[in-house]
């Protein structure tokens, strides 16, 4: 089944059905980076004339899509290992940076007056800290006014990179949390409700008074949505924005890891932001049609060269000069496009 997505609107609107033109290439995936490739392709299509449709389903959707080649490219937050690239016949690379943030939906709370702790959290969605008015709460948030109510974690009921990103954030802030639940794409948990998409869960959690959910940064914002402050690895309380971001990623090594599949969860630094990460692209290495992974190519291509301030304005990061060389050198030139 190929999707037509109208990328340029935020509100993902379906397009009537009939052929794909030369000068269309198709994407389905992750959500988390859904607002700035829908600008991008926006901007794209003014620029070049070529559309770019792009469907927000979820990372786990967004693997399963490529690996049956019924997109051009597949984007996910929750990077393949090696193997898995090596399998599928796959190129991975990153494209933007962003974070994932708790959001929370407290009567009179405002974004930033809340400070918790990875443990803290883990807790919460573990299911061991239940009230708002909990001591462990409290005891981070002297003088603030918490209800005595209970807490309604939201979470993705979709296959999920962000819920990947979350998760291995909760399993390294507390070993109870990695015993019993572990980090994954999906996740068995034992509290609250689900909300597909980060769309969905921002939704939600908008919806429900006192819930808390996670969502990527520019959900958070575009809802008008209280995120809290995290303790880094550092100590220190920081809140998310594209610097806080930014310091999580400036000592990364992105060749590390097939497919630039690195992580960038828990980075030390005063100003980090604890939950941040990349999210990638998966293009065939052999494709059926080269001249559609050429175009999708080209479309990533320019966005390296002139989406940054789209990124920006939408508060994620461009990625570092060095690895957008490493990219073109070593995921642009793995894919066969003649």
């Amino acid at each position: 089944m190929t999707y037509r997505f109208a990328a340029a609107a935020f509100g993902a609107a379906l397009l009537a059905s009939g052929p794909l033109s030369a000068q269309t290439v198709t994407g389905a995936g992750a959500s988390f980076p859904f607002p700035v490739y829908a600008k991008w392709a926006e901007a794209y299509k003014a620029a070049t004339g070529v559309t770019v449709n792009y469907q927000s389903i979820g990372s786990g959707g967004g693997i399963r899509q490529i690996q049956a080649r019924t997109v051009d490219f597949g984007a996910t937050d929750a990077p393949l290992k090696g193997d898995e690239l090596q399998k599928g016949g796959l190129v991975q690379f990153p494209t933007v940076l962003g974070g994932v943030v708790p959001v929370v939906n407290i009567a009179g709370i405002e974004a930033g007056q809340i400070k918790l702790t990875g443990e803290v959290l883990a807790e919460i969605f573990r299911g061991g800290v239940r009230k708002w008015s909990d001591p462990k709460i409290a005891a981070l948030n002297p003088g603030a006014k918490l209800p005595d109510a209970n807490i309604t974690p939201v979470y993705r009921s979709d296959a999920s990179g962000t819920t990947a990103i979350f998760t291995t954030y909760l399993s390294e802030s507390e070993a109870a949390f990695k015993t019993e639940l572990g980090s994954n794409t999906t996740i068995d948990w034992p509290v609250g409700q689900g909300g597909k998409g980060n769309e969905g869960v921002a939704a939600t959690v908008k919806q429900v008074a006192n819930a808390i959910g996670y969502v990527e940064y520019a959900y958070a914002k575009q809802n008008k949505l209280a995120y809290t402050q995290l303790r880094n690895k550092d100590g220190r309380f920081v809140s998310p924005d594209a610097e806080s971001f930014s310091a999580a990623a400036a000592g990364a090594n992105w060749t590390s890891q097939p497919g630039f599949g690195i992580s960038l969860t828990s980075q030390p630094g005063a100003t980090s932001w604890p939950i941040t990460a990349p999210t990638f692209v998966l293009i065939p290495k052999d494709a059926k049609d080269p001249a559609k992974t050429a175009e999708v190519i080209k479309f990533f291509d320019w966005a390296f060269k002139s989406g940054g301030k789209l990124a920006t304005d939408l508060d994620y990061v461009a990625l570092p000069e060095k690895t957008v060389a490493d990219v073109r050198m070593m995921a642009f030139k793995d894919a066969k496009t003649n």
